[in-house]
């Protein structure tokens, strides 16, 4: 069994400091010392279905936390208990005497991850065996599943998000601890049932799982699919990009963009940060990582090298949580003294695994961040009235484009073939907001669609989530009625931002 630290009454606040609640009860769980990692997850489940439990008996709503990295308010729960799960970290490999006979994948790519490890610790796990995530996000801090729940993702334009790993999930109810996989088995019956599951195998049900923003249930462990083991080289550089550029972009012809910028060769990654009071004059931070055969002879370089750490909220934190606002020229200097000139094509190759493209960092106060995802057919047609309104509602935080394949799961909000995302990052005060909601006003006036990132700023409600995934939505709600049928079960879980979504 997992052992519970009662933490008492409290006010928590998140990770980023952009939401806090008044807490009923924090409570932390610390795995227990069972041996056998199936027996683990069985007593882990079982203490966690006992809190959820008496939290239904007494009316008391339940948020599972991992690293609370999420600055939307969806982590969030007032007068309630938040029960976090940071110290359930442990990571198991798989035999192929443990693989249901249906399974497509080898033992040796299956990782069985604890719901509170980190995906730093993931990473590490997987370098450890040879193996490999695929994508990831910005940052390494976040619990896995926590990532997985809202969607979180990188700009690996051959992949979608990091839920994208997930084949199986373990979810925890009042009523139930449930296993849940596609209907193509992935793990033996025989294995399951040591865990203390019941087995769901549908495929709707779990493409549900995959990405369920906290309102399925509770989740302890989830085994992902990793790749062989692989090397990145990084290329960062600050340059004036054209306007037929961004046409390049909307094309695909991500190879086109890395030769006038990059590599003579197809980048696996690729991220542009830009100043919207003046995207074509003023030098944009272009960063692109290109795949490399692992070799474990290449000692990895520190990680300011690998670009580690210059996503857009660390680099422009610091420098902007201090002052209300920014011209063109101030957010100009900030993105440059931020993110060194140091990784250009003729430098010395600066090449680690993909585990060492994030460094964990402190947390940042006072940011504000949203983003929106949309068709990358659509690109061309929406950057001006992007960065137009941006401008006009008085928005001074920087514009990052990401490309990302479809993600997994009915609420990804990257489900169109080919995505970009945009991403608005900068200080969190009242122009900030402005200007993101006067660039969904102008997609909404101009009839674009786009989607909306779970854990960030995003003004969303239930007739919009609607709206926005349609089908997708109806079948997510069904299989969380599947999952929880009665009522007060998906009451434990509901927090105001679920109730206002639709979710709960």
């Amino acid at each position: 069994m997992a052992r519970i630290v009662n933490l008492g009454q409290q006010v928590w606040t998140n990770y980023h400091q952009t939401a806090e609640c008044n807490l009923k009860g924090r409570i932390e769980l610390v795995n227990g010392d069972e041996e056998n990692g199936r027996a683990h997850l069985k007593g882990v489940a079982e203490t966690v279905r006992k809190l959820l439990r008496e939290a239904r008996q007494y009316q008391i709503p339940v948020r599972p936390i991992g690293a609370g990295w999420s600055p939307s308010p969806i982590n969030v729960v007032e007068d309630g208990w938040l029960v976090e799960t940071l110290r359930l970290n442990r990571t198991y490999k798989l035999s192929a005497e443990n693989l249901h006979a249906d399974c497509d994948v080898e033992a040796e790519s299956l990782l069985l991850v604890q719901a509170g490890a980190t995906v730093d610790e993931v990473y590490e796990s997987a370098e450890e065996i040879g193996r490999s995530l695929r994508t990831g996000g910005a940052s390494n801090g976040q619990s896995f599943a926590g990532a997985c729940a809202t969607g979180t993702h990188g700009s690996v334009w051959q992949a979608g998000g990091i839920q994208d790993h997930v084949r199986a999930v373990q979810l925890v109810t009042p009523d139930r601890i449930l296993w849940i996989e596609p209907k193509k088995g992935v793990l033996s019956d025989a294995f399951i049932a040591q865990t203390g599951s019941e087995i769901i195998r549908d495929d709707r049900i779990f493409a549900a799982a995959q990405l369920h923003v906290g309102a399925m249930g509770f989740v302890t462990a989830m085994l992902i699919e990793t790749d062989p083991i692989y090397m990145v080289q990084n290329i960062q550089k600050a340059a004036r990009i054209k306007r037929e550029h961004i046409d390049w972009l909307c094309r695909g012809e991500f190879t086109r963009f890395s030769c006038e910028f990059g590599l003579h060769e197809e980048p696996y990654f690729q991220q542009l940060i830009m100043n919207p009071f003046d995207p074509f004059d003023k030098k944009s931070l272009l960063r692109f990582l290109y795949k490399r055969p692992y070799d474990p002879g290449i000692p990895p370089p520190p990680p300011g090298d690998m670009g580690a750490g210059y996503d857009a909220l660390t680099l422009l934190g610091k420098a902007m949580a201090e002052s209300d606002w920014f011209k063109a020229e101030i957010l100009q200097l900030a993105m440059e003294q931020a993110y060194p000139d140091n990784r250009d094509v003729d430098d010395p190759p600066a090449i680690a695994t993909w585990g060492h493209t994030t460094e964990e960092h402190a947390p940042i106060a006072s940011l504000f961040n949203g983003s929106v995802t949309l068709d990358r057919s659509k690109l061309s047609e929406a950057f001006d009235l992007i960065i137009e309104s941006f401008r006009r509602g008085g928005g001074g935080t920087v514009v990052t484009l990401r490309f990302v394949r479809k993600a997994k799961g009915l609420l990804a909000p990257a489900h169109w073939p080919e995505n970009v995302v945009i991403d608005f990052d900068g200080p969190n005060v009242e122009s900030s907001h402005q200007g993101y909601k006067k660039v969904v006003e102008a997609l909404d006036d101009a009839g674009i669609p786009f989607t909306r990132h779970w854990g960030k700023t995003n003004n969303l409600d239930e007739h919009r989530v609607k709206r926005d995934y349609e089908q997708n939505f109806a079948d997510w709600k069904w299989a969380q009625a599947q999952v929880m049928p009665d009522a007060a079960d998906r009451q434990v879980f509901a927090n105001d931002e679920l109730v206002k979504l639709g979710l709960i």
